[in-house]
Formats: structure tokens, sequence, C-alpha cells
């Protein structure tokens, strides 16, 4: 029967299809694009992966295809498991190498598993059949290996059984010969009884034809013969003649041997028996000591998955992770700890290299504009505080963004006290946080309110660079990549950025509206205020991804600034300006980040934000005219 036939007559047969004569047999190549975990920095990356001939090849991108792959694996020996709450993704291991990949969704990994199915059956593996062939074949072998094995151990327990096994087999040597003797002597008897019998029928007849005539007077006439057939029975019918062999000799040897086996045998029962509980207390033994090898083994190697594995998507942010809260939030800490020395370092880079260059000759900002204290102040309207939009900045999103300006204005320049319930967290100088904690559906959305005083600086100024992304990455350490997505006036953009992964929390991308706008006062005592408002909005260039959990942002910065009149008729330097930052974050970050750890990583991470952005904005000022 040939490989096919076999496979086929162990298969069902709705697995079957029909080859054609003359056509190999043949699975065609498949490939698309899979998310691929690369590292706990970088998470999900979009690669192109292939599978052909029974392997499977993955590439940075398609174009990349001619250039070589970035890793491949054979699947012979592959092992694919969907998970268990991802319905996107799928685990391929060999050995000790994982790839972890996710599809677009559902549909697409069961299309991906069917076709690495395919391709294993078609190369040979992977088949039930196959498998429960090889499986024969392996169990066979072991059971004979360990029955050989088993019983020559058995029979090395001790020297007074072996001893009595080594009689057996001598005894077993002298009773085949002896069973071989008498059977020599049985078939002899056989024969010669044969021809004994035809012998004696002969001479009968003999004896009847030379039977005595009877004479008239009585008498009978006796042949002279008959003696010597007589002679000659007698001397056909008797044993000894046959072969020479001493058949009563060979009767009481066979019986001794007999005896000594049985006598043997009884000895050797007596000794097993002796030695069965010996024997069950080492094996009781053997088996308490490999019970505890093999639970010190899984525990080892669960150790080791998880030490090689560490990092993997099994231990990331999410309802099924691997990891507790302690664990997380260590990690989290750690990982916040190493950027903020990378940061510093890089921060102390900036600064030397910015320190070193000169002043550019072109700025952004106009000369010293006229101000309250100015030769000719300002002309300030008498009516409420309005928003000023210029008729060119007008947009699709143009209503919620004044309704954004118009919500931030009311409430967030209330005070912390009352029936807010706002807590102070931080207070560093100056500087002072509040929270409040709210949870929905156990997502922690706990707004944020931070108070600053910066001197030196405007308003305006302090807005800018919070708004313009021309700046962002100078101060900003948190962001990965962002970009403009679409620009909708020249003081408002929607924009996508990524942040930094820290792991084991996963990514997150945000998608918000940015604008900045110039509140005007009432009267003239009022402060110059400028105001910043990002906000979430959905946009059908920045659609959600899997490789990203999508937060939502509704951020105000309101930025007021305070002058001091300066001696004399000297002019106002930047000794008599001081800003009034007032910022307020509502953040939904989405995903299953554990409340502590999130409530924690603000605690620390808004303060450093605030102070690490103010600085920037004095030093990037300092030699620059005043912008009111």
């Amino acid at each position: 029967m040939s490989d096919n036939q076999s496979w086929n007559s162990s298969g069902s047969e709705e697995d079957l299809e029909p080859v054609e004569p003359g056509h190999p047999v043949g699975i065609s190549e498949f490939s698309g694009v899979l998310s691929k975990w690369t590292n706990y920095i970088h998470g999900w990356q979009d690669r192109w992966v292939v599978l052909k001939n029974n392997t499977l090849s993955y590439y940075k991108s398609q174009d990349e295809t001619e250039y070589g792959c970035r890793g491949s694996l054979c699947l012979s020996k592959a092992v694919i498991t969907p998970h268990e709450f991802d319905e996107c993704r799928l685990d391929i291991s060999v050995n000790d190498s994982v790839w972890y990949l996710r599809a677009q969704d559902p549909e697409h990994r069961h299309q991906w598993i069917d076709s690495i199915e395919l391709h294993r059956a078609d190369s040979g593996y992977g088949s039930e059949s196959s498998l429960r062939r090889h499986g024969s074949m392996l169990s066979l072998t072991s059971a004979t290996s360990g029955y050989s094995a088993t019983s020559t151990s058995s029979f090395k327990k001790g020297h007074s059984l072996r001893e009595k096994l080594a009689e057996m087999e001598t005894f077993r040597d002298i009773l085949c010969r002896q069973v071989d003797t008498l059977q020599k002597y049985f078939d002899g008897c056989s024969d010669d009884v044969s021809k004994d019998e035809l012998q004696r029928d002969k001479i009968v007849e003999d004896d009847e034809d030379d039977f005595p005539n009877t004479r008239t007077d009585g008498e009978f006439l006796h042949n002279n013969n008959n003696n010597g057939s007589k002679e000659k029975l007698f001397q056909a019918l008797n044993p000894k003649g046959i072969n020479g062999i001493d058949f009563k000799g060979e009767a009481i040897t066979f019986k001794a041997t007999t005896a000594g086996i049985l006598a043997t045998l009884s000895h050797c029962i007596d000794l097993m028996v002796k030695r069965e509980d010996s024997w069950q207390k080492r094996l009781d033994k053997e088996m308490e000591k490999r019970r505890r090898i093999e639970d010190s083994y899984k525990s080892a190697l669960n150790d080791l998955k998880k030490k090689s594995h560490f990092g993997g998507p099994d231990y990331e942010e999410g309802p099924n992770s691997l990891i507790n809260e302690d664990e997380f939030f260590d990690a989290v800490e750690a990982a916040l700890d190493r950027q903020d020395k990378i940061e510093e370092q890089s921060q102390t880079e900036k600064t030397r290299i910015h320190r070193s260059s000169s002043v550019p000759s072109g700025d952004v900002h106009p000369k010293a504009g006229p101000h309250r204290f100015s030769d000719k102040p300002h002309s300030q309207p008498s009516s409420p505080a309005l928003i000023v939009s210029a008729p060119h900045d007008v947009h699709r999103f143009s209503a919620e963004v004044e309704e954004m300006v118009q919500s931030h204005m009311t409430y967030s320049l209330q005070d912390v006290g009352g029936d807010a319930n706002w807590q102070l967290v931080v207070e560093e100088g100056e500087m002072k946080v509040y929270r409040r904690e709210v949870e929905e559906n156990g997502i922690v959305l706990d707004p944020l309110k931070a108070t600053h005083s910066v001197k030196g600086v405007t308003g305006r100024e302090v807005c800018h660079y919070f708004w313009d992304t021309a700046y962002r990455n100078d101060w900003e350490t948190t962001i990965e990549n962002f970009n403009v997505v679409e620009t909708l006036s020249e003081s408002a953009a929607i924009v996508y950025q990524t942040h930094k992964r820290v792991w084991p929390a996963s990514q997150r991308d945000v998608l918000y509206l940015s604008a900045m706008r110039k509140i005007l006062a009432n009267n003239e005592n009022d402060p110059d205020t400028w105001l910043v408002c990002n906000f979430s909005v959905d946009h059908d260039e920045a659609q959600p991804t899997n490789r990203c959990v999508r937060a939502k942002i509704n951020i105000g910065m309101i930025c007021q600034t305070l002058v001091s009149p300066p001696e004399g008729d000297k002019e106002i330097s930047r000794d008599n300006l001081l800003c009034k930052i007032t910022y307020v974050a509502n953040v939904n970050p989405g995903g299953w980040a554990p409340a502590s750890v999130l409530r924690a990583v603000a605690k620390r991470e808004y303060p450093k934000f605030l102070k690490r952005f103010t600085s920037y904005v004095q030093d990037k000022t300092a030699s620059k005219p005043i912008l009111f």
C-alpha cells in the first residue's frame, strides 16, 4: 500500500479531494499583512508575511521582498496556537522561538490558520493519520525498550536470584537434550513395532503352511523349523535392539531434571516474594522522587518561559495579562525612570548645543507690541468677554471649538474649593496639582487641574509654544511621532500623535483638534488672556488601529499675563512679566491599565511636564522681544 493509500484509509472522506493523474499535489503561496510583536518598546508592527513551501517568512514591507526576509520558520514542527482571548491573534512556536502575530480581524486569522494547516498537511506533517502512525511506531519502540530495560534491571536485583536463573538456563538445556533423546527413542520404537508386526504376520503365515499333518493313528507331524521361527520373533521384539538407548536411565534422568526445575522455580518464587516488599518500597521512593523532579521541572520551565518571553504580548496591559498589579506598577516605574534618564541626557546635550550656537536672526515673534503700560495702550472694549475669531478662522469645527473655549473659560477658572472635591496631590513652589477621582466602567477618568506662575513670559508666548507643532518635539518627551492631519485655519489644526510605549502598558495614540484663541478682557484691569484647547475628534485619514489604544482627551491651557509697572520711564522688561497658567486635563486612557498605576503616573508626570515646558518657554524667550 502506498503512502497516499495509507493516508486515505485512515483519514476522513470529507477531507479528501480527487487528484488528477499527471498533476503534482501542492499548495499555492499565501501572503498578506500581519501585525508582528517586535519587542516591548515598539510593540506591534505591520509586516508582510509569506507562506510558501511549508515555510513562513516575514518582510518589513511588500516592497522589500526582493532583498530577503527578516526571519522565517519551518512549519514542520511548528505549533500554531490561536489565542484564548484575542480573536485576532495567533502564536507560532518552534522550540524556543515564538512569533506573536495579529490579523486584521478574526476571519483573516482563520484564513491564515487554515492555510498553514494545509501547507503542513501537504508536506506530510500535521495530519492526524501521520501523527497516529508516528505515535504507533514510537509506542512500539518505547514498549519494547521499556520491557527490555525493566527485565534487565529486574534480573540485577540480587546475586541469589541471578544464580537461580542461571541454574534454570542449565536445566533448560539438559531438559531439551533429554526430550530430543526420548523423542528419538519413541520414534525408533514406533518404527520397530511396525516392522515387527509385519514380520510376525509373515512368520504366522509360514507357520500355517508348515502346520503338522494328522496321521491315521492320530499323531502329529511337527515341522523342524518351528524353533527357529520363534527365536526370530522374540529377537525382533527385543527393545534393547533399538539404537542402544537405555530408556529406564533416560526416564530417571528426565524425572530428576524436572524435579530440579520445579525446586529452582520454587526457590525463585520464594526469593521474589521476599524481595517484593523491598521492591515496592523502592518503587514508592522512586515515584515520589520522580514526582518531585517533575514538579521542579515544571516550575523551572515556567520560570524559563516567563524570563525568555518576558515582554511578550501575554504580559502587556489587558484583562487577561499574566502580570499582576504590583508587577505592572514596578515595570512602569522602572520604564519611566529609564526614559527620564535618557531624556535628561538628551536635554543636557541639546542645551549645550543651543548655548554654543548663535541666536538666529529671524524670529517668529514680531517686535514688542503694544501693551497697557506702553505709550499707546490697548483700546479695550467695554462689552463682555468675547472670543476673537477672524472671518478666515471659520471652518467646519468652528462651533465645537467655540463651545469648548466657552466651557473652559466658565469652569476651568473656578476655584478648587467648595463642592468641587478637588484634592491637592502635588505642591512644588508656585505649582499646585489637584485631582478628582472618577471611574467609569473600571476606567480611571480622573480630571486633573494644575496652577502655576511663571516669570518673564507672557500668556501669548506660553500658548504659542504649546500650540505650535513646530516646537512640539523640543519640550514634549512622551511623543513618539506626530503629524498634522488637516490644517483648518491659521490657529486651528487636527493633529495625530502616538506616545512612547511604557511597557507593560499598551501604546496610546490620540487624534485631536488643537485651537488657540485670545480672550478679550472686560476692562483695563483684566489681564491679557490666551487659551489653547485640545479635544478629541474623528477623521477619516486617522482611523483607530490594532497597534495602539486610542485615548480621548479634553485639555485646556489658559494663560493670563500680569504686568507690574516699571520704575520711572523705563520700558517694560521681562522682569515685569508674570504668567499665571491654569491647566485642565480630562483624559480617557482606554485599555485596561490598573487604576493605581494610572493615578501614580499622572501624579508623577504632570508636574514634570509643566516644569519642563515652562522652563523651555523661559529659555526660548529670554533673549527675544516680548510678544503680547
